[in-house]
């Protein structure tokens, strides 16, 4: 596909059919219902499948299906429809399956949904964050690839501004290199008995009897916690002397990344760190790009959530301070005055004219 100028809901789905899915389920609600129609579209003429389900339980169930034939498929809402999805989401984890899921949230309130979840077990999505249209459209495809590679969920955290913003990009198949076989995939290949293959999220295996769900749970430990060294991202500028370092995520980061770099043009010594990764998060390099910061700024479209990640991360290592707050419009779609260069570079300012610690 050539160049072209897209809507972010169209260039999700795009990037999507783009990386081989070919099975989407969903129910509408703004701002994800332009990815579901952009799919029911555009997923016939390439020999897929679209349903609009009845509710979201039935879009995740049907979903769940469609990936455990081997198929690349993904469902998707907004925060409270994939509310209604939290049981799925930590069964199909623990069946080890590859599903893609997006969200097009209403601000950044759903950080702690995205990557703590609501499900029950210890069971971990992979959470990816674009910045905007260009980066989403890199890291949906991505998103496949991480689910097929480590046989886990991988979530897409987008907004509306996302969803309803347009960029001019080329959207086209990315190779990340070498999948392993799902020779797991109940595909209708094999038939009889002891040939069949089981996909489910009890711990049960072919020819045992019973199930163990003790070295199953430990399976999948051991598994997440390799995701964590392993699949961490972030984006860093101007951290190597900044006596004051700002971090932010998804679309509201270009903001603060407009105002830092400003502020640098000005010799204003302050940096930047946005987390592509929200889980697993990028705890290590934080740290590293936080080393001898007088302060650090978290700005956040929400009360204060990632700001726990922050913490954690640097262990007391300098003082970490909210600039961010609740923003939205009376729709509650997270379109809000934060969306605001001036405003971010006001609140950094103010950090930065206060002593260590922040604004008091």
């Amino acid at each position: 596909m050539s160049r072209e100028l897209i809507e972010g809901s169209a260039a999700i789905a795009e990037a999507a059919i783009a990386a081989g899915c070919r099975f989407f389920a969903g129910y509408p609600m703004t701002p994800f219902t332009e990815v579901l129609e952009h799919f029911a579209r555009r997923l016939p003429e390439v020999g897929g499948v679209c349903i609009n389900a009845e509710s979201e339980l039935e879009a995740v169930g049907m979903a769940w299906g469609a990936v455990s034939t081997g198929a690349r498929a993904a469902t998707g809402s907004t925060g409270q429809g994939l509310s209604l999805m939290q049981e799925s989401f930590s069964e199909i984890t623990r069946a080890e399956l590859p599903l893609v899921i997006v969200n097009m949230a209403r601000g950044q309130g759903d950080y702690y949904q995205s990557t703590r979840g609501g499900g029950h077990g210890d069971y971990r999505h992979i959470v990816l964050a674009p910045i905007d249209i260009h980066e989403a459209v890199e890291l949906t495809q991505l998103a496949f690839h991480l689910a097929d590679a480590w046989r886990n969920p991988v979530l897409i955290y987008g907004d509306y501004l996302l969803a309803h913003t347009y960029e001019a990009v080329d959207i086209r198949a990315l190779d990340f290199g070498e999948l392993p076989a799902k020779d797991w995939a109940v595909d209708g290949s094999l038939g009889g008995t002891g040939h069949s293959r089981s996909v489910n999220p009890l711990g049960f295996r072919k020819g045992e009897t019973g199930v163990d769900p003790d070295s199953m749970w430990k399976r999948l430990q051991a598994k997440h916690d390799a995701i964590e060294r392993e699949e961490a991202r972030c984006e860093t500028e101007f951290v190597d002397d900044a006596e004051t370092v700002v971090v932010a995520f998804g679309s509201l980061a270009k903001f603060a990344r407009y105002a830092v770099r400003e502020l640098r043009g000005e010799g204003v010594r302050v940096g930047y760190v946005r987390p592509i990764t929200l889980w697993p998060f990028p705890s290590q390099a934080l740290a590293s790009a936080c080393d001898g910061a007088a302060n650090v700024a978290v700005l956040e479209q929400n009360a204060g959530q990632m700001i726990d990640d922050v913490r954690l991360a640097l262990l007391g290592r300098a003082p970490v301070v909210a600039i961010g707050e609740i923003s939205t419009d009376p729709a509650g779609f997270g379109v809000g005055p934060l969306l605001d260069p001036e405003r971010v570079r006001g609140r950094i300012e103010a950090v930065l004219e206060a002593p260590p610690g922040g604004p008091r």
